[in-house]
């Protein structure tokens, strides 16, 4: 367990270690941080000093803006991002204000808007710029690793441009046109990034869903957003497990069908048994792609259906991109809704292009001889901003990965960080808790040598976790940036920075450039120092969400309604004496135990400080006389039993390390937990059977939908 002096203590950054660091002190990123975060003085509007507002309470006049403005001409906010932005090619610039929002839902619409009137294409950006006034036409974009080992690949930028304007012509022979909506149903092979970048050229929008998703999910995807066109594969391996992925899509369209979608047309990549990969259809590489090689029978409807590869055969490797407005959709990603039903977040072009690049860079501390591997998947937020669009952006050469970390063997992971030589990893707090199950051995056995930063991403991250990664992988020198942020934001909100951030396990540390955090209370007071409350953000930055696809009113009643002037992350936030920031969970993850305020982020941390312990999980649960108490799961590691005086160890543990408060009043064995494809556990189904509500609702999602009954019949019905 992590006792609370060390995870209090401060792990210095080793700048010697990054003797070419974008940021190279704390004192250095405290000056550029005020930089990004000052308002412009006003100009005309008779505003006083750190304000620019139209409209009544502006900054000057005690109240939030209606209506702000940010100019060119002034310091701070404008300035900042004004400069990075001239590091991209625009076609023509913005002719009004830099930033123009209102973040108040009494005074008005929530709009953002960012360099309106300047138009770009975001494509043009990452590709053309990089091969032909960077010169980076023969480094390699992205080195492919297959599901098997030595099934591999590589595409340079001369090579991944040709691919996009050929596929480009293709959708645009297709009909697809600006502002049409393209379902992705991909899995992680270099398709699926060219696919994107191909939308992005032609001003479509791209909505790209993870291709663990069910038939039911695609569908309803599919509908929401009323795409005219499907990419999709023939089948594709994950481990061990055959995916026939082109079966799954035509069951969703039959759905889609069904209930009236327009969609008439499919691209399907033949990924098994590829053409590219032996043009006589035999394995004669070397060494060979083994499992590519083995032929899937592929439901086929002659009506809709077309193979991508005889689409491309002919194609033109020139396309002139269409030039965008900087407000200009640039695609729909689906993130879970408290109802049940996913929001199609909406990210635009200029704006999420300045955030995403910029933020990999100075994160990363990105250097031009780097090789980046970020682990998550493209069907989600991680994977665009940190493995498509920031990694391109700064012309980087990034691993994409087709598998598991633990296929064949727990230790892959780290044989490939050792075959591409591999600097920066950037990887998710569940994927390190798993090897830390499996001990040091399968880690200690590869070099990792060429490891220089170390990330996470997508859930807080436990002491006990931070501590494994920092000491086993990192071996004390690499520094762990802990990225706090959601596909809403479109980038890095809180957060390290590598050589100059002094380090606290666990703790996301503090703001991002451009970005204003608050901790609020019940009431919407600001609460200064040590504080705990809500964590809401005081003013836009570049990559922010503009909107819900479709509904823009459950954008402003999800995220601008509860404190009206921020915008309110939906999850709780501690500030300590140092004003290093805590992410204490989800706001619908904490629990009101007798009139206290309890995260259950904080209480799993605790029961996972205990060395049996692998993962654990906790919910409320009715309770007659507190209102709710706590009701938790834990998985074991190997050599361990579930016992009585195991959860009586456990208790203790809690109410030593939060206090007699946070004491669980129900533990429960579970030899694995519900999760997404993904790998995040599944709260919503474990509130359920610690009620004993059978009525769970859609399971289409989860990676393992039969550990569900098990549950329930394993279930605490009396208190340990």
């Amino acid at each position: 367990m992590v006792q609370p002096e060390e995870q209090a203590r401060l792990y210095p950054p080793r700048p010697e270690l990054l003797p070419a660091a974008h940021v190279p002190s704390l004192p250095h990123y405290e000056r550029l941080y005020q930089r990004s975060v000052e308002e412009p003085q006003g100009e005309g509007t008779g505003m006083g000093p750190g304000g620019c507002g139209l409209g009544e309470g502006g900054a000057g006049g005690g109240g939030r803006a209606a209506v702000r403005l940010f100019l060119t001409s002034g310091s701070g906010v404008a300035e900042f991002w004004g400069d990075i932005a001239k590091e991209f090619y625009w076609k023509r610039q913005h002719p009004g204000p830099f930033l123009k929002y209102n973040f108040d839902v009494t005074k008005g619409k929530i709009f953002i808007e960012w360099m309106k009137g300047a138009t770009t294409n975001i494509c043009y950006n990452l590709l053309d710029r990089n091969v032909g006034e960077k010169k980076l036409g023969d480094k390699v974009a992205f080195y492919w690793e297959g599901n098997e080992p030595g099934d591999s690949m590589k595409i340079t930028y001369s090579e991944l441009l040709h691919k996009v304007c050929q596929f480009a012509n293709v959708l645009r022979d297709q009909g697809v046109k600006k502002g049409d909506r393209i379902s992705i149903y991909l899995p992680m092979i270099l398709e699926l990034v060219i696919a994107m970048l191909a939308c992005a050229r032609i001003g479509a929008l791209h909505s790209v869903v993870f291709a663990g998703f069910s038939a039911n999910s695609l569908c309803e995807r599919i509908l929401d957003c009323g795409c005219s066109l499907l990419i999709t594969a023939d089948a594709f391996y994950r481990g061990d497990k055959l995916v026939n992925l082109k079966q799954i899509a035509d069951e969703a369209l039959q759905k889609c069908k069904d209930k009236g979608s327009p969609l008439k047309k499919v691209i399907v990549v033949k990924h098994m048994g590829r053409e590219e990969i032996a043009a006589d259809g035999t394995c004669s590489k070397s060494p060979p792609l083994k499992r590519l090689c083995q032929d899937v029978q592929t439901p086929w409807n002659p009506g809709t259906d077309m193979w991508w590869h005889e689409l491309m055969n002919g194609a033109s490797t020139e396309c002139e991109p269409e030039w965008c407005d900087a407000e200009d959709k640039l695609f729909i990603l689906y993130t879970s809704g408290s109802t049940g039903k996913p929001k199609g977040v909406l990210h635009t072009v200029g704006g999420y292009m300045l955030y995403a690049a910029t933020s990999f860079k100075y994160v990363f501390d990105y250097q031009p001889e780097d090789v980046y591997w970020c682990t998550a998947d493209i069907g989600w937020i991680t994977g665009h901003s940190y493995l498509t669009y920031g990694p391109l952006a700064n012309g980087a050469t990034s691993v994409l990965f087709e598998g598991v970390p633990t296929y064949p063997d727990i230790g892959r992971m780290w044989s490939i960080v050792d075959k591409y030589k591999v600097t920066k990893f950037y990887t998710a707090p569940t994927a390190i808790r798993l090897l830390m199950k499996h001990g040091e051995e399968p880690v200690k056995k590869h070099s990792r040598k060429s490891l220089k930063v170390l990330g996470t991403v997508g859930e807080p991250i436990n002491p006990e976790a931070w501590l494994w990664y920092y000491r086993v992988v990192g071996e004390e020198r690499c520094p762990i940036v802990d990225t706090f942020w959601q596909t809403e934001t479109g980038g890095h909100m809180l957060t390290s920075l590598p050589a100059a951030t002094p380090m606290k396990p666990g703790s996301a540390t503090f703001p991002f450039f451009g970005v204003v955090p608050a901790i609020v209370n019940e009431s919407g007071e600001e609460l200064e120092g040590e504080a705990e409350g809500y964590l809401v953000f005081k003013q836009p930055w570049p990559g922010i969400m503009r909107t819900l696809y479709g509904n823009h009113q459950q954008f402003e009643t999800t995220y601008f309604k509860k404190f009206p002037g921020y915008y309110v992350t939906g999850d709780g936030c501690r500030r300590d004496k140092d004003g290093y920031y805590w992410i204490t969970g989800r706001i619908d993850d904490m629990l009101n135990v007798s009139g206290h305020l309890l995260s259950t982020a904080e209480v799993e941390s605790a029961l996972l400080g205990h060395a049996a312990v692998s993962e654990a999980a906790v919910v409320s649960h009715p309770h007659p006389l507190k209102g709710e108490c706590l009701y938790c799961f834990v998985t074991l590691k190997d050599g361990h039993e579930f016992s009585k005086n195991l959860a009586d160890e456990l208790k203790k543990q809690v109410r030593e390390k939060i206090g007699p408060i946070a004491t669980p009043d129900y533990i429960q064995y579970a030899p694995s937990l519900p999760k997404t494809r993904s790998g995040k556990i599944t709260r919503r189904i474990l509130r359920k059977i610690a009620q004993n509500d059978r009525d769970v609702g859609d399971i289409s999602t989860l990676a393992n939908p039969g550990i569900i009954n098990h549950l329930f019949n394993s279930r605490c019905d009396t208190k340990l």
